[in-house]
C-alpha cells in the first residue's frame, strides 16, 4: 500500500485484488465483486479500510476518472420469531415494506439480535416471548404449574416442554427455589454459541381439581337437560 495520500500504482491495484499483470478489465470486475462481498462493512467479518482499498484498486484498473460509488446498501428489516422457531428453525413467509414477499429458511438455534441474510435483505432476529417459552441468551425458559403437594414434598413429574415431555425429579431444594435446570436442553449450538440449558420455573397450580363424583354428576345433569 502507498503512503497516505498517494495514489495506487497499477501493480499495487492488481495486488490488492489478487490479479496478475495480464488480467483484463473483466477479470478486475470479477475480482472486485468477490472482494466487495467479502469485505463489505455490513457483512460479518467485513473490513471498511480494505473495502475502500478494493474500490480504489478497481477504479484504477478500470481507468475511471472518478472513484467508484459505494455499492447500494443492503436493505435491513427486523424479523420477529417465536422461541419455538428459534429452537427448531423452519420456513417462514415474510412480507417486505416494498411489497415483495420472501420465503426464507430459518436455521435452528437462532439467537436474539443475530443477523440473517436472505436475498438482498438482511434481517435482524428478534425473539419474542410467548405463553409457551422465553429465550434468554442461549437458554430456554418455561413455567410448569404443579400440584401444591408436589412442590411441598418433591417427587418425580412429567413436564411438557417445547422439546417434548421430560421426566423431572423435583427435590425439596428445587421446590423451595422454584427453579429446575436441565443442562443442554436449551437452544442448540450455533456458531460461537454453545448449546443452552432449559430452565423450568415451578409454580403452584391453584386451579380446583374436580372429583370423579362431581364430574359424573355434571355429566348426568347435562344429559338430563338434553
Amino acid at each position: 500500500m502507498p503512503a497516505a495520500g498517494l495514489p495506487l500504482s497499477l501493480a499495487q491495484a492488481r495486488q490488492i485484488l489478487g490479479l496478475g499483470p495480464l488480467a483484463t478489465a473483466a477479470d478486475a470486475r470479477r475480482a472486485f465483486r468477490e472482494a466487495a462481498k467479502r469485505l463489505h462493512p455490513d457483512r460479518p467479518g467485513g473490513d471498511a479500510e480494505a473495502f475502500r482499498a478494493a474500490m480504489e484498486a478497481h477504479r484504477i484498473l478500470q481507468g475511471q476518472p472518478k472513484a467508484l460509488p459505494a455499492p447500494p446498501p443492503v436493505a435491513e428489516d427486523r424479523l420477529a420469531i417465536t422461541p419455538r422457531m428459534a429452537l427448531e428453525g423452519g420456513e417462514r413467509d415474510v412480507a417486505l415494506a416494498d411489497g415483495r414477499r420472501l420465503r426464507i429458511t430459518l436455521p435452528a438455534g437462532l439467537r436474539d439480535n443475530e443477523r440473517l441474510r436472505a436475498g438482498d435483505v438482511t434481517f435482524t432476529i428478534a425473539i419474542s416471548a410467548d405463553d409457551e417459552a422465553q429465550v434468554r441468551g442461549d437458554d430456554l425458559w418455561i413455567t410448569a404449574r404443579l400440584a401444591p403437594a408436589v412442590l411441598a414434598e418433591g417427587g418425580r413429574v412429567a413436564i411438557e416442554t417445547p422439546l417434548g415431555r421430560r421426566i423431572v425429579w423435583i427435590t425439596r431444594k428445587a421446590a423451595e427455589r422454584g427453579l429446575v435446570r436441565l443442562e443442554r436442553q436449551g437452544l442448540p449450538a450455533r456458531g460461537a454459541h454453545p448449546q443452552g440449558s432449559l430452565y423450568i420455573r415451578l409454580a403452584a397450580d391453584e386451579r380446583p381439581v374436580e372429583s370423579s363424583a362431581r364430574t359424573l354428576l355434571r355429566r348426568f345433569a347435562a344429559a338430563w337437560a338434553a
